[in-house]
C-alpha cells in the first residue's frame, strides 16, 4: 500500500489528481466549521449537548461533527446517502428502474439525475424538520423574545444554507470523482469519520487511561482499547477482501478457421456482498423512532433504551434488559444482507450469461442446475459474510457496553474507512496502469 502511494507520487498527473482531493476535502473540513446565520456557539451548545452519547451520535460521526456544531454543512451528505439507497430499493419495485440499470452508461445517467432529484428534496425535508425543532428549542435564541416573522426568516434562512450545502458537497463528491482519485462520496464520508477520531482517542485517554489507578491499569486500558481498534481493522480487511471463487470452464469452439476458447475462470462471490448496507439500514431502522422523538419531544423517553446501542452490553442489574435491543439488530443485519445480496446479485442471469457464453460450473449442468447451484452457494457465503460483519460490528459496541466508552469510531465507521481506503489505492493503482499502457501505445 505505502509502496503504491509513494509511486503514485511520481507520477505528475496522479500527484495532481491527489493534490485536488486534498484541497476539496479542506474546503469541506472549513464549511463544517461555520455555524448556521442567527446562531451562536452558547445557543448551539444548549442544543446539541450530549449528542456523541444519544441517538444521534452515528448520525454525527457520519456528518463529521457537523451536525452537533449545527454548521452550514449540517446534513453533510447524508441525503445524498439515503437517496442512493432508496434509489436502489426502489429498483426491485418500479420495472422502468431495473430497465434503466440494465442500459449501460445512459441508463446510470437517468438515475444520477433522479438520484440529484431526490438528495435536494430529502435535504429540504430534513433541514425544515432540523430547523423547527432546535429553533423551538432555543437554537436561534429565546423563542419566546422572537418575533413569529423573525423566527419564519430564521427556519427559512437555516432550511435554505443547509439545503444549498448538501447540494454542493453533492457536487464537489462528483468532482472527486471526475478530477480527483475517485469515490468522491466515500472520500468525503472518510474524512468525515477521521476528522472525529482524534477527539475520541482523547476522550478515551482522560476517561480511561488517564484516570485508571495504578500504572498496570493505565498500560492494561491502554491494550485492551488498542487490541479492540487493531482486532476490527484487520478482520474489516479480511471481510472486504475475502471471497469464494466458483470455477467456470469454457468450451472450445471454431472461429474461421481457429480454435478458440478452453481457458478456465472463475466466479468471485465477495463474502461481504452487501458491504456496510445492513449495519446502516439495521442501525437507521433503530434509531428512526428515538430520533424522531428526541426532535419532536426533546426528551429522551426510557423504552428507547432498548434501540440505543449505547446502553447494549452492560452486564449490570438496570441495564442488561435493554441488551434485548443488540438481538433484534443482530436478527436485522443477517436478514439486510441476504435482502441486499438478492437485489445485487442475480443467480439466473449470472447462469444464463454463462449459457451463452459456453462456459460450465465443472461437475454442473447449465441452465436451471446452474442456477440451483450459485443460489445455494450464495446463501451460505452470505451467511457467512453477514457473522463476520456483525462481529465487526459488535466488538466496539460490546468494549464501550462493558468498559462504558463512548466512542464515535464504531465498527461500522471502521468498515467504511478501511473499505474507502482500499477502494482508493485500487483506483490509484487502476490510473497508474492506465497511464503506463497509454506511455506504452505512445511511444
Amino acid at each position: 500500500m505505502l509502496k503504491t502511494v509513494r509511486d503514485a507520487f511520481k507520477v505528475k498527473e496522479i500527484r495532481q489528481r491527489i493534490f485536488y482531493t486534498f484541497l476539496m476535502l479542506i474546503v469541506v473540513r472549513i464549511g463544517c466549521q461555520i455555524p448556521l446565520p442567527n446562531t451562536t456557539t452558547e445557543t448551539i451548545k444548549s442544543v446539541t449537548d450530549g449528542f456523541s452519547n444519544g441517538a444521534l451520535g452515528f448520525f454525527n460521526a457520519m456528518t463529521g461533527g457537523s451536525f452537533e456544531r449545527m454548521s452550514i454543512f449540517a446534513l453533510n451528505i447524508t441525503p445524498y446517502i439515503t437517496a442512493t439507497i432508496i434509489i436502489q430499493l426502489l429498483t426491485i419495485a418500479i420495472p422502468k428502474l431495473e430497465e434503466l440499470q440494465k442500459e449501460g452508461e445512459e441508463g446510470r445517467k437517468v438515475i444520477n439525475k433522479i438520484t440529484r432529484v431526490l438528495t435536494v428534496a430529502l435535504a429540504i425535508l430534513q433541514s425544515a424538520a432540523t430547523a423547527l425543532s432546535f429553533g423551538n428549542r432555543g437554537l436561534f435564541g429565546d423563542r419566546a423574545t422572537i418575533s413569529e416573522k423573525k423566527f419564519v426568516l430564521y427556519i427559512v434562512i437555516s432550511v435554505a444554507a443547509m439545503t444549498a450545502s448538501a447540494a454542493f458537497l453533492m457536487w464537489l463528491g462528483e468532482q472527486i470523482t471526475e478530477k480527483g482519485v475517485g469515490n468522491g462520496i466515500s472520500i468525503i464520508l472518510l474524512i468525515n469519520i477521521v476528522a472525529r477520531m482524534p477527539e475520541d482517542f482523547a476522550n478515551l485517554y482522560e476517561n480511561h487511561v488517564k484516570t485508571a489507578s495504578s500504572i498496570g491499569g493505565k498500560g492494561l486500558a491502554a491494550v485492551v482499547i488498542a487490541f479492540v481498534v487493531v482486532a476490527v481493522v484487520v478482520l474489516v480487511v479480511l471481510l472486504q477482501d475475502a471471497e469464494r471463487r466458483i470455477p467456470v470452464q469454457y468450451a472450445k469452439k471454431m472461429q474461421g478457421r481457429r480454435l478458440v476458447g478452453g481457458q478456465g475462470s472463475h466466479i468471485p462471490l465477495k463474502v461481504n456482498t452487501a458491504g456496510v448496507i445492513p449495519v446502516i439500514f439495521a442501525q437507521s431502522l433503530l434509531m428512526f423512532p428515538v430520533v424522531i422523538v428526541q426532535l419532536v419531544k426533546g426528551t429522551t423517553p426510557s423504552w428507547t433504551n432498548y434501540l440505543t446501542s449505547n446502553n447494549w452490553w452492560k452486564f449490570n442489574s438496570v441495564s442488561i434488559k435493554y441488551s434485548i435491543g443488540y438481538i433484534v439488530y443482530a436478527l436485522m443485519v443477517i436478514g439486510f444482507a441476504y435482502f441486499y445480496t438478492s437485489i445485487t446479485f442475480n443467480p439466473i442471469e449470472v447462469a444464463d450469461n454463462m449459457k451463452r457464453s459456453g462456459g460450465q460450473i465443472p461437475g454442473i449442468r447449465t441452465g436451471k442446475p446452474t442456477e440451483d447451484f450459485l443460489s445455494n452457494m450464495l446463501k451460505y457465503v452470505i451467511f457467512i459474510g453477514a457473522i463476520g460483519l456483525l462481529i465487526v460490528a459488535t466488538l466496539p459496541i460490546a468494549f464501550g457496553g462493558i468498559f462504558n466508552a463512548d466512542v464515535s469510531f464504531g465498527g461500522t465507521s471502521l468498515i467504511i474507512v478501511v473499505g474507502v481506503v482500499l477502494e482508493t489505492i485500487k483506483n490509484i493503482e487502476a490510473k497508474m496502469v492506465v497511464r503506463n499502457y497509454k506511455g506504452f501505445l505512445t511511444n
